[in-house]
């Protein structure tokens, strides 16, 4: 019986969500022919694994039902309350943002999941969802797998390893690599499958020796097992060693599991009594834990026949920590009564009972200090920011207490010059209405429109006031100085680029005075300038916009000269 079949017997809540949910997502299929109910299904499944309480996989049931089916949040609500039809909703707010490639969206989406997850339990059902999804990923079309794939690898799997969850960040890694490296993937298919049986026969042998040391030392041992390299984190490393499969010491890392913090360190003295310790390669992360919680003893010994070893060594609490990351913290909180669903504990809890979440790292960079963001699991250290969506599903990030008018000096000042209205969740507001994180936001314009002197008293960023400020000072006058504009444009470097931007501004009527490129191309990127006749605004806005279509464009920029 699994987890959940369990829980649904002891729930009335996850019984009642199983038969809504169920009734809500009838005769609707998924691409790959299963009943769409079976993802709801599978979704709730990996909550109950992850032994989250019957509140998080009673939303993880309904979690598309305001999305795909015709239930609206106020009969959700009116069925399950208002702390559901919440995680829900947040759920499917999520599902709008979509990932196109750029390092800085990336970052921008990791910071707007935590920005607008109030309830870190938002996150643990996008997870599980983006779990499922991964596994049925092979049934959609190759452009869509792609951009999928490169989502969950650069989006989720940092986002689950962030919060702990070592194993899913792993397994979701894995599950995109194929589609994003289909030519790699066959070929560590082929040459590493007897890589991997020959070091685990070779483990198998000393593996009684280890056990041995350990029990001669009295360890308490609890397990000792082996752990395969990852094929997409051995892909990462073979890429830093020439893809040297020679070099690769830890294809299969020793893994010992004992009772005790003491035992930890006493079956690492163990074990260096057998075998020397390579110089560097001892990480004691229990006295210095990983940002994410993580938490073991990791030494590469050189071993029999010379050959190196790496064993890792955690308690089990620690080793449940890895695995399931923020989750473990619940499954230690169950009571001992036989119905542990029903009598597990609530889920926001106290900072201090989850001291290892304090010391995650803003998200930056690995090596910044830690922002104080959690209380009772509400994730508020970007409450100096917002996160905004175009129509397109970019993220734009915003101060709090940005604007419509903001929003649209972001993407460009010709946006925001000739804004004149906005519609935020698809209803139109009032271009002074504050923006909060997720709210998807389009821009209304009219051609040759000024802005607005009212609108300094309103927006937030220096951007839109200087902006504001330089258009009321030439409002009326026109350029007399400048008759000429110089764009600048950076591209990957190919065959025929600047063919096709000469087209682009001859057809569009405009005469090039000069274009030059730069020298040679720097990391496959060139450097392309490009002075025209003439100060026409509005020319030049249309002439980027056709520019910005042509394959390769990566950013643009213009200047009067």
């Amino acid at each position: 019986m699994t987890n959940l079949e369990t829980l649904k017997n002891e729930s009335d809540l996850v019984r009642r969500a199983y038969g809504f949910a169920k009734s809500a997502h009838a005769g609707q299929k998924r691409l790959s022919g299963e009943p769409y109910f079976n993802h709801a299904l599978a979704t709730a499944e990996a909550l109950a694994d992850w032994k989250l309480d019957e509140v998080t996989i009673t939303a993880g049931l309904l979690h598309d039902v305001l999305e795909d089916t015709k239930i609206k949040p106020e009969e959700l609500e009116r069925e399950f309350g208002s702390e559901i039809r919440k995680l829900v909703d947040g759920v499917t707010k999520l599902g709008r943002v979509k990932y196109r490639g750029s390092k800085t969206q990336a970052e921008n989406i990791r910071k707007l999941i935590l920005a607008m997850a109030e309830d870190i339990r938002v996150i643990m059902i996008k997870l599980a969802d983006r779990y499922h999804n991964m596994e049925t990923l092979s049934y959609l079309a190759k452009e869509k797998q792609k951009r999928i794939a490169s989502e969950t690898a650069e989006i989720y799997s940092p986002l689950a390893y962030r919060l702990g969850m070592q194993r899913l960040s792993g397994e979701l890694e894995d599950l995109a690599f194929p589609f994003i490296h289909p030519r790699e993937y066959r070929w560590l298919l082929d040459n590493v499958k007897e890589r991997y049986e020959a070091r685990e026969a070779y483990l198998q042998k000393i593996k009684p020796i280890v056990e041995e040391a350990l029990e001669d030392n009295k360890v308490q041992v609890v397990s000792i097992d082996f752990r395969a390299k990852r094929y997409a984190s051995l892909y990462k490393k073979l890429v830093k060693y020439e893809m040297d499969l020679d070099r690769i010491y830890d294809l299969v890392a020793f893994r010992i599991i004992v009772k005790r913090i003491e035992d930890c360190y006493a079956a690492l003295g163990a074990i260096h009594s057998l075998w020397p310790p390579l110089p560097g390669k001892i990480k004691d992360y229990i006295a210095l834990p990983k940002p994410n919680g993580y938490r073991s003893l990791h030494t590469t010994v050189i071993c029999l026949d010379h050959k190196l070893v790496e064993f890792q060594i955690r308690t089990l609490e620690m080793h449940n920590e890895a695995e399931q990351g923020i989750a473990a913290h619940w499954i230690y909180t169950e009571s001992k009564s036989s119905k542990a669903y029903r009598d597990r504990r609530p889920i926001k809890i106290k900072a201090d009972e989850l001291k290892w979440l304090e010391s995650l790292r803003a998200w930056q960079g690995e090596h910044q200090e830690a922002k104080e963001f959690l209380d009772s699991l509400k994730l508020d250290f970007l409450k100096d920011r917002i996160f905004a969506v175009t129509p397109k599903g970019e993220v734009i990030d915003l101060p709090y207490g940005a604007t419509p008018v903001d929003f649209a000096y972001y993407i460009h000042s010709v946006i925001g010059d000739e804004c004149t209205g906005a519609k935020v969740n698809g209803r139109l507001v009032p271009l002074d209405y504050r923006l909060i994180s997720g709210d998807v936001v389009e821009i209304i314009t009219q051609k040759n429109k000024k802005s607005s002197a009212s609108w300094l008293e309103f927006v937030v960023t220096s951007t839109a006031k200087d902006r504001i400020r330089d258009s009321l000072k030439k409002k009326n006058l026109k350029l007399l100085d400048s008759k000429q504009v110089e764009l600048k444009i950076i591209a990957e470097d190919r065959i025929g680029l600047i063919k096709d931007i000469s087209g682009v501004i001859s057809r569009s009527k405009i005469n090039i005075v000069n274009l030059n490129t730069s020298n040679r191309s720097r990391g496959g990127f060139q450097l392309v300038k490009v002075r025209c006749d003439t100060s026409d605004k509005d020319k030049i806005w249309k002439i980027i916009l056709k520019l910005k279509t042509l394959k390769g464009i990566k950013e643009i920029d213009y200047r009067f000269v």
